[in-house]
């Protein structure tokens, strides 16, 4: 199967980076139209929509996931369209029918990524109660098996510790059953991908980092006879040369907002220091790699177009099935990684095939 492309919608302001450099990114409606259009003809195969519902790291204004993955869904073709979803803001029964309309919308475009929460500040905000770390995976895991019924069966009852469903009946279906994606690096998270997920996403790392998370994660899921997609988390700098291609990267890293960056750091470790492991997604990030928020400098796609797409054919050698893509100027990025990437790993793609791998 070839790799596919998604990207990060930035649909917070902001930009992908917490660092006052200039971007040419926007985060509005007439923005992100604008994106999936390009990305649509660059060659990607989804975009990820972000949640967020209060400002934690200077992203001051925020649109909503689900309402604007439907409105892209209006102007799109291809696109298929992730919308994160926050269990304990959100009931199941709602957010089945906010994705099956999308789901309409879009003639079977619509999936869904379930972000268990790391920012206490949303949930204490809108007086919702903060559970404890593996809580928000229980949670999440009813949350997901509640969506799967109403989106398959004639009548959904579901009697778990978070959520009761009586005889609730839920049309139109999709008419495809979108698929279920989630992220989250403690043994919770990975325990709850093999039962339930569809896609485990990681946030930026080493080939042997990534080729270990997906070993575990390919074992537990066996234990289920399930089988999950593995998509990565990366920021893309493509240039000429490999040495302007770090200089953005220092730029990034000199410009960045240290009380924002301190400000995440902060809430990041509290929510993982919660995991009986005592650690989460980013516990091993030092303050530049926190300078992106889902530690996409890990992963190394920085450099020329040719050194990328080398860099991209390792991760699908390793059993990675999509690599979602985060740029600092969104305005000319997507298309030219449409231009001198995505080609180049098509090729790449193809001679591996040719020689049986």
């Amino acid at each position: 199967m070839s790799l596919q492309f998604a990207y990060w919608v930035p649909n917070v302001s902001g930009g992908l980076v917490i660092s006052k450099i200039p971007q040419k990114t926007g985060w509005s409606f007439e923005d992100n139209v604008r994106y999936a259009k390009q990305a649509e003809q660059a060659g990607f195969d989804y975009a990820l929509l972000q949640t967020r519902f209060i400002a934690s790291y200077g992203a001051d204004n925020q649109l909503e996931a689900t309402a604007l993955a439907s409105a892209l869904a209006a102007v799109t073709d291809k696109l298929k369209l992730i919308a994160a979803v926050l269990p304990g803001l959100w009931h199941p029964g709602a957010i089945a029918k906010a994705i099956s309309t999308i789901d309409q919308v879009s003639k079977g475009r619509a999936a869904v990524n379930i972000v268990s929460g790391w920012f206490k500040g949303e949930f204490h905000g809108f007086g919702e109660p903060w559970l404890d770390h593996d809580e928000r995976y229980r949670r999440s895991e009813e949350f997901i098996r509640v969506l799967r019924q109403l989106w398959t069966e004639e009548e959904t009852n579901f009697h778990g510790d978070f959520y009761r469903i009586h005889g609730a009946p839920h049309k139109p279906k999709p008419q495809v059953i979108p698929p279920v994606f989630q992220g989250g690096n403690s043994a919770a998270a990975r325990q709850m991908a093999a039962r339930v997920s569809d896609w485990y996403f990681m946030n930026g790392n080493t080939v042997d980092g990534f080729r270990a998370q997906i070993e575990e994660v390919n074992q537990l899921s066996a234990a289920h006879n399930r089988q999950l997609k593995f998509g990565v988390n990366a920021f893309v700098i493509v240039r000429d040369t490999e040495e302007e291609a770090r200089q953005v990267l220092r730029d990034i890293i000199a410009y960045a907002d240290p009380e924002a960056v301190e400000g995440f750091r902060s809430q990041v470790q509290f929510a993982g220091k919660a995991s009986p492991e005592r650690e989460g997604m980013w516990a091993s990030s030092n303050f530049d790699d926190l300078v992106q928020y889902n530690d996409g400098f890990k992963t190394g796609l920085i450099g020329t177009p040719e050194q990328v797409a080398d860099r991209i054919i390792a991760l699908k050698r390793i059993g990675v099935d999509l690599i979602l893509t985060g740029f600092l100027h969104y305005d000319e990025d997507i298309a030219h990684f449409g231009e001198k990437v995505i080609p180049l790993v098509r090729q790449k793609e193809a001679a591996l095939r040719s020689i049986g791998v």
